[in-house]
């Protein structure tokens, strides 16, 4: 470990909608309601009372960074109306981030809306660069001290998301499934959701350099935004459909990335392309709680193929594995961890490692999946905080010896 850099950061990473609880303004709370399948978030992990203790579990693990996000939705529940209490809630989680000792890594918009910009079209719609700038703009002002900023959480599947929601409107896609668990094992999630849409990451794209330089001057953060990269590699004879197909999926957002102060790279297992594109996971006994293909190598494949591509600092957004096994967690982590400290060592810039999750929290539709290095009793809302936990902190207290 003694390859990492003296100011790297070891922490934990969270999105809002998945740990806060009921988000009643945003787009996915109304999709819970009506998709089939679809479990409810509800009262969630009661993150959002519940804060401080998450992040004092963190710092007396010997962790120093937390990511959190910033839910739009509650902060302008309607359009044009901004509630000033929920801004000065978000200020107080990160100034509590500051008293513990540990540095705050910002997520503007982590995959929902609020449902009113949602019936106006979204992201995809005519309105979205007003409707976004104006929410950056008034967060703003709370973001003082902040040295991390991330804009988007992976726009490339977002671009996908999308996409599929427009198939299951027109009726050209079946039942709803989660963008993150393949429930078919047979299938798989490849199978069943669409590639991105260049025409939609490119909206994102306009999105997050609209922000960006804004974002700078204003709080003196260094801004980006994180990709989920998929580790992608070719079968025989299908390199250059490889190179289309990752195009799609990565390429277009890690070059738009190359004006970022850094990139997150967020990473989980390998997935092949055949010559028809992503090819499912098959079924094994290794395969983790979502479907995914046991492969912590991916994590040191994804930060070199990005590093290589977008040519900006990395850091480790999200990682991680979802197993009701705290032993392969930990396991799963060392052989991650192996794999970026090799990358280290080969001169790529890397300036944390943020595991995903702090919480088994809700998977977006699900609550099967567990990825936290906390759980946490849905009843009674008590944290259990696993092995680890502890385990990462120790990683990062010897890195820091």
């Amino acid at each position: 470990m003694s390859t990492f850099r003296p100011d790297f950061l070891w922490g934990a990473s969270s999105a809002p909608h998945q740990i806060e609880g009921n988000n009643l303004a945003s787009d996915w709370w109304k999709s819970e309601a009506m998709m089939p399948g679809m479990e409810p978030s509800g009262d969630a992990v009661d993150s959002y009372h519940r804060y401080r203790e998450d992040m004092q579990l963190l710092a007396d693990a010997g962790l120093d960074t937390y990511r959190f996000g910033i839910e739009w939705a509650r902060i302008e529940p309607r359009q044009g109306h901004v509630s000033w209490a929920e801004l000065a809630h978000y200020r107080r989680m990160i100034d509590t981030a500051f008293e513990l000792g540990l540095t705050p890594v910002i997520t503007l918009n982590h995959f929902t809306i609020p449902l009113w910009f949602a019936d106006e079209g979204g992201w995809a719609g005519d309105t979205a660069l007003e409707r976004w700038t104006f929410y950056v703009d008034t967060v703003m002002p709370i973001l003082t001290g902040v040295e991390w900023i991330i804009t988007f959480n992976e726009p490339n599947m977002l671009s996908m998301m999308i996409k599929a929601q427009q198939m299951f409107t027109s009726g050209d896609m079946g039942d709803w499934v989660s963008p993150t668990v393949e429930d078919e094992p047979d299938s798989g999630r490849a199978a069943m959701l669409p590639d991105p849409d260049p025409v939609i990451g490119r909206r994102f794209i306009e999105l997050h350099r609209a922000v960006r330089d804004t974002i700078r001057e204003r709080t003196g953060a260094k801004v980006g935004w994180s990709i989920a990269c998929l580790a992608l590699t070719a079968t025989p004879g299908n390199e250059e459909k490889l190179v289309s197909v990752r195009y799609d999926w990565e390429d277009l957002y890690l070059e738009a990335s190359r004006e970022d102060d850094f990139l997150g790279v967020q990473a989980y297992s390998s997935q092949a392309v055949d010559e028809n594109g992503l090819v499912a996971h098959p079924p094994h006994p290794d395969n983790t709680l979502t479907g995914a293909a046991y492969r912590p190598d991916a994590l040191g494949m994804a930060v070199r193929h990005a590093a290589e591509v977008a040519g900006v600092p990395i850091l480790v957004t999200e990682n991680g594995i979802a197993t009701a096994d705290d032993t392969r967690r930990i396991a799963y982590t060392e052989g991650a961890l192996a794999g970026l400290a090799d990358a280290v060592a080969d001169g790529i810039d890397v300036r944390g490692y943020l595991h995903w999750s702090i919480l088994d929290n809700y998977e977006w539709g699900h609550w099967g999946p567990t990825f936290g290095l906390i759980a946490v009793d849905r009843t009674t809302f008590v944290r259990i905080p696993k092995p680890s936990l502890y385990w990462l902190g120790q990683r990062a207290g010897a890195h820091r010896q």
